[in-house]
């Protein structure tokens, strides 16, 4: 199994964008945890972040993947071209948040994102991505 794992907006900066909210592990922190977790359950994590939604959504067109984590990140509210990718894939997908996205800043927040993942984790931290490979991994055929 191939798990293609999409990074949003500004996660490239995880480990110094305020510690407080998102912790000090750095992107390449979680990769190598999604890796170990891949080694550990059998299944191959691809990996890919932008800062530019267009580059998120032709990397979805062409991963040959067989389910997809994603962290829209900033494109949370507004990534309809990402999400219509991720839809058009036919592919299962998990949206996995690092903080509990609906209580940032004490404001109700919408994620466009929510109704379609087959699997849904915020603010579970880092290891939310593992928990959402995990899960994916175990409903595979």
């Amino acid at each position: 199994m191939r798990i293609g794992i999409v990074q949003g907006p500004n996660l490239n900066r995880l480990g110094l964008r305020n510690p407080a909210k998102y912790g000090t592990r750095t992107l390449t922190d979680i990769i190598a945890d999604i890796d170990r977790t891949g080694t550990d359950l059998g299944f191959d994590a691809v990996h890919t972040q932008s800062n530019h939604e267009g580059d998120l959504v032709d990397w979805v067109h062409a991963a040959e993947v067989d389910a997809f984590v994603v962290n829209p990140a900033g494109l949370t509210p507004v990534g309809y071209s990402l999400l219509d990718a991720l839809k058009d894939s036919t592919r299962p997908w998990a949206v996995v948040h690092i903080s509990q996205f609906h209580a940032i800043d004490g404001r109700d927040r919408e994620d466009i994102f929510a109704p379609y993942a087959t699997l849904y984790i915020a603010g579970a931290g880092w290891i939310g991505y593992s928990l959402a490979c995990r899960a994916l991994a175990q409903d595979a055929p």
